[in-house]
């Protein structure tokens, strides 16, 4: 009995493990592209009627090559900022407009082509920034085809490409061009179809590579620049709160300054507890006409006593609570009404959030 059932499993496991090289792929098997002769119908029956637009020679066609028929054209993802691509474009393409805060568009695109490489741990064997060409070294942008924990990895192909810049003579515009220089492969050809997946492929990674850059830029940009970015969210006591990506002490005084610009007359300024109490005294309209224009709306606040804390949050960053005189927190709504109010005013201060 435990022999029947040893034997049992053991077969389980095996058949678990091949399952999936029991069902094969025959879509371009050689007979389906035989054309055989044609049904021979005895005299004394009627023949079926046979469209001689879609008579075929009976014979041995020569067979599709399966990667070429099977797999799509890859696209060009436009998803940088100010990226682009000419539709019908037939080379790995695309095109940049000069984002917020770039000075130098091409200077910038060699950086992210530079780190690029270097993510893929790779080099370029030449490069000429002048002419704004660069052919790299061997690399893969396809990830190892996965194997068992007992196998080694095994690499699908390796490429090399080469990259051409170039940018506008009102420099505002640039763009990448990529071209596969060589291709190395055990087990898959290089077809048209590959080609042209592979070129769009490294296309893609350095669109996602500038794309990161720039966010990064962007981040780092809004520090130097003293930019106060505000959210909805929550306190360590899940109290509704602002939330501010600056860190607690940049926070603090920066928001206390903020404050006096809108009316708000500080009364107590806590750095150690991180409390701010303030007397708003709600403008009539005719100042705010006269400062911002007839279009800007006013603080969602009556006029009197009101207490910020300012702490910094476990997850990070920094939260801004809003409360009464008696120290009450102010309702969700109202805190909503107040981020609008305050990223509004923000923005006619010439301020990006």
């Amino acid at each position: 009995m435990q022999y029947w059932i040893r034997n049992t499993l053991v077969l389980s496991v095996i058949a678990g493990l091949s399952g999936c090289s029991v069902f094969t792929n025959n879509a371009h098997h050689e007979k389906n592209y035989r054309v055989s002769e044609q049904l021979k119908v005895p005299a004394n029956l009627t023949k079926p009627y046979q469209n001689p637009e879609f008579v075929m020679e009976p014979k041995q066609y020569k067979k599709a090559a399966a990667t070429d028929s099977l797999k799509p054209p890859a696209q060009v993802l436009n998803t940088a900022p100010g990226s682009w691509s000419e539709e019908g474009d037939s080379q790995a393409r695309i095109y940049f407009d000069k984002p917020d805060g770039i000075t130098d568009l091409k200077g910038f695109i060699w950086q992210a082509l530079r780190d690029l490489l270097a993510d893929h741990q790779a080099q370029a064997l030449q490069e000429n920034e002048a002419k704004g060409t660069m052919e790299t070294d061997w690399y893969s942008i396809h990830k190892p085809i996965e194997v068992w924990f007992w196998q080694s990895e095994k690499e699908v192909s390796r490429q090399r490409f080469e990259f051409t810049i170039e940018q506008k003579d009102h420099q505002r515009t640039a763009s990448v061009l990529v071209k596969l220089v060589d291709y190395q492969s055990k087990n898959e050809p290089l077809t048209g179809v590959l080609k042209q997946q592979l070129e769009v492929g490294a296309l893609n990674a350095f669109v996602t590579q500038y794309d990161f850059n720039y966010r990064q830029f962007a981040v780092q940009q809004q520090k130097e620049r003293g930019i106060i970015s505000l959210k909805m969210g929550f306190d360590n006591k899940g109290n509704a709160s602002l939330i501010t990506e600056q860190e607690y002490v940049v926070g603090f005084t920066r928001f206390a300054a903020l404050l006096e610009s809108l009316n708000f007359a500080i009364t107590e300024l806590n750095d150690k507890t991180g409390l701010i109490s303030a007397t708003y005294d709600k403008p009539d309209a005719s100042v705010w006409d006269s400062i911002w224009g007839d279009d800007l709306s006013e603080l969602p606040l009556e006029s009197g006593q009101y207490q910020i804390l300012i702490e910094t949050l476990e997850t990070g960053g920094t939260s801004l609570t809003w409360m009464d005189g008696e120290g009450e927190v102010l309702e969700p709504g109202t805190m909503n009404d107040l981020h609008q109010a305050l990223v509004k005013v923000l923005r006619k201060k010439g301020v990006d959030i």
